[in-house]
């Protein structure tokens, strides 16, 4: 008689917690998994996809603007938010049935609940006790609301991709990419947006001319900036919602999102009653191989706050599969990772931001070129292209790349690549243009900017 029901038990079936129960089983173990709503996760179902959905419907707005200039007929097109939710759902139910496919595929055995620890090889799921050799804690994070008087009359990301109507007016408070991609978005609809940032500048932790820069565009598009803003309190009425400031400013709209961040979905788990420790925020305290303070329990994903991102948590999953079931011991670099901030226009980074590399590595070279793209010569779109490279002086290394601009994502997940593999500004030089593109002008900078 087996001494456990499963080889494995996971909680959560997002982005890792999928990844590392259809790696595991591919390696013969048993293995089940449980969640409360639907899988996909966080990425899937409310987060980078639908996100990135309502992304490409309001880049639309700039190709009917910029069409007349390029031959088309002009026409007034008229915005259907409705239309736009109902297909957003439908694709999001197709990927749903696509993961919980993958899931029977694959062998792993999927339990509807949410998941609590017993005991270290017990987790109790809708009244049902199961017990496994390991388990695995892959519940992600959720967004959280500021901590000021009447932050209940905000909403969050999870409540903005299904309002049944597009509002006329939005609030934003908060400055990071949540903050940024839906003011873009909702800008590119004809909302108008509003943001309140706490902070000097957008982006926390993005290097800082792809900030400012970033900051500048945006005004562009109408959306208004208010920088050093701390909130005193949100009022409700039947006429929307007020946000006032400690220096009395009053900002009213009918919908006020907060994207004040994310924390850790480790609450009502067990965790601590089993002796799993976890930091102040709620992130689950693990190793390099994802262990936690219990010998058989693991955590991957933004529940562990470590990096939160939906490749980071799949490669972490599988990561954990291969360690423990094929038994490669496997961890995840956390180095260069390419990020992308889906704005209107959009970001791409990866590597040191100059302050970084400077404080890292002292000595460094900056290229830094900002420019009209082809495409806007005959639109006369009044829209600029940011792209920076942060060379090691002493090595010649490319240390980071940046960009603000037209399919910046796609290209920095190339130039991730040649930052891993430790090009130098050299080889970069020594690479042919492709003409006449955008990301040219990565090979084609010379010149670095005088130091500060």
């Amino acid at each position: 008689m087996a001494a456990f029901d499963y080889d494995l038990f996971v909680i959560g079936a997002g982005s890792g917690g999928v990844a590392a129960s259809r790696r595991a089983a591919s390696y013969g173990a048993k293995v089940a998994i449980c969640e409360d709503s639907r899988v996909g996760g966080t990425c899937v179902i409310r987060g980078c996809v639908p996100k990135k959905l309502l992304m490409y419907a309001s880049q639309f707005r700039d190709a009917f603007e910029d069409a007349p200039n390029y031959g088309w007929s002009p026409h007034a097109p008229a915005f259907d938010w409705e239309c736009l939710l109902a297909n957003k759902n439908k694709e999001i139910d197709r990927l749903n049935r696509i993961y919980v496919d993958m899931l029977a595929k694959s062998g792993v055995a999927l339990i509807t609940g949410r998941g609590r620890l017993v005991d270290p090889h017990t987790v109790e799921v809708a009244g049902r006790r199961v017990t496994a050799k390991t388990i695995l804690v892959a519940t992600g994070g959720r967004p959280v609301l500021p901590d000021v008087p009447g932050a209940e009359h905000c909403i969050t990301s999870n409540e903005l991709l299904e309002m049944p109507t597009l509002p006329r007016e939005m609030v934003v408070i908060g400055g990071g990419y949540i903050a940024v991609e839906f003011a873009s978005i909702f800008a590119g609809y004809g909302t108008k947006v509003t943001m309140l940032v706490r902070g000097e500048e957008l982006l926390t932790g993005f290097d800082d001319d792809v900030r400012v820069h970033l900051a500048q565009e945006m005004r562009k598009r109408g959306i208004e900036i208010h920088v050093r803003t701390r909130i005193e309190r949100i009022d409700g009425g039947p006429g929307g919602m007020t946000v006032r400031t400690t220096i009395g400013q009053e900002f009213s709209a009918g919908v006020v999102l907060a994207a004040t961040g994310r924390k850790p979905n480790s609450g009502g788990l067990g965790l601590a009653e089993i002796g799993v420790r976890i930091d102040a925020d709620g992130g689950i305290l693990v190793d390099g191989f994802s262990r936690t303070s219990v010998p058989n329990v693991h955590a991957v994903g933004d529940v562990t706050n470590r990096v939160a991102l939906t490749p980071v948590a799949i490669a972490e999953g599988r990561a954990f599969a291969e360690t423990l079931f094929n038994d490669n011991p496997t961890d995840v670099s956390y180095a260069n990772i390419p990020t992308a901030v889906f704005t209107t226009p959009p970001v791409g980074a990866v590597g040191l931001t100059e302050a970084q590399a400077r404080r890292a590595h002292g000595a460094v070279d900056v290229y830094r070129t900002t420019f009209r793209p082809m495409k806007n010569t005959i639109s006369g779109r009044d829209e600029r292209i940011l792209m920076k490279i942060v060379v090691d002086r002493a090595s010649d290394r490319v240390l980071g790349c940046h960009m603000v601009g037209t399919d910046a994502p796609e290209i920095v997940q190339a130039l991730a690549i040649a930052i891993n593999v430790g090009a130098t500004k050299r080889q970069f030089d020594r690479t042919i243009a492709l003409h006449p593109s955008s990301a040219e002008e990565f090979v084609l900078m010379r010149e670095p900017v005088k130091a500060p």
